[in-house]
């Protein structure tokens, strides 16, 4: 028998004798010693009822918990660390495809038409040009530094690559010839008119006698002279068959 129900039996114990004695008339003011420790000790006793029915009301459910076995403690630990997804025997759960990435789309694009290159102009060398020609004119002579100035003033200043000028060794001989390559094309121009100036001097007019001095060398100048050009080279010839000189230079060109 467990200690509540002995409280409880004692209480009901009590309860019985102190009916008995209340019904033979005992009074209530002198109380026998013994009847005294009855009820203190139905007091005590409801009172410790009273606790222990509340500890046991509180506990008599719950039943007391015993440590895990080691066994039972790592599977446990073991079903904490699964994936809530179900996944039996340990087998980590496949992983969700990822779709494939579509190529980037490569723009059409159509290649850059360079652009027609211009075709660049034949290099000519002057002086076998010139060379060439031995034929078709009379003995000649370099014109430089000082001469040269004197018969094309400013020819010198002008930026050339080439830069050849013959004149007859005979002054009587219609024969001179200037072969000019410049570095800009915009120089062109200028010495076309220097080379004109050379020609107008050496004409001379009615107030002025014409360098070439003679009679017969001023007409060859005024008839027999041309001045031509093709890119940045120029010419200017002053000689019998001066038209096939020119066709000779511009078929350097063609």
């Amino acid at each position: 028998m467990t200690q509540r129900n002995r409280n409880l039996l004692a209480l009901l114990l009590a309860l019985t004798l102190l009916l008995a004695l209340t019904a033979c008339g005992g009074d209530g003011e002198t109380k026998d010693p013994v009847e005294n420790q009855v009820e203190e000790t139905d007091d005590t006793q409801m009172e410790d009822a009273s606790a222990n029915t509340d500890d046991t009301a509180d506990d008599s459910n719950v039943p007391p918990e015993e440590p895990l076995k080691p066994e039972e403690a790592g599977a446990a630990t073991e079903t904490e660390s699964k994936p809530a997804s179900g996944n039996q025997g340990g087998v980590p759960a496949p992983k969700p495809e990822t779709p494939a990435e579509k190529p980037a789309e490569t723009p059409d694009f159509k290649p850059v038409e360079k652009p027609a290159e211009e075709p660049e102009t034949t290099a000519v060398d002057l002086a076998e040009f010139y060379a060439g020609l031995s034929d078709q004119l009379p003995a000649m002579m370099s014109v430089e530094g000082e001469t040269l100035e004197s018969y094309y003033p400013g020819l010198a200043d002008i930026a050339a690559r080439q830069c050849l000028v013959y004149y007859a060794a005979i002054s009587a001989s219609v024969g001179e010839i200037a072969l000019v390559e410049v570095e800009s094309a915009d120089d062109v121009q200028a010495v076309k008119d220097i080379f004109q100036a050379r020609i107008d001097y050496q004409v001379g007019d009615e107030t002025n006698p014409g360098g070439a001095w003679y009679p017969a060398s001023i007409e060859g100048w005024k008839n027999n002279s041309r001045i031509v050009s093709n890119g940045n080279y120029v010419m200017l010839v002053a000689a019998d068959g001066a038209d096939d000189i020119v066709s000779a230079f511009n078929a350097l060109f063609a």
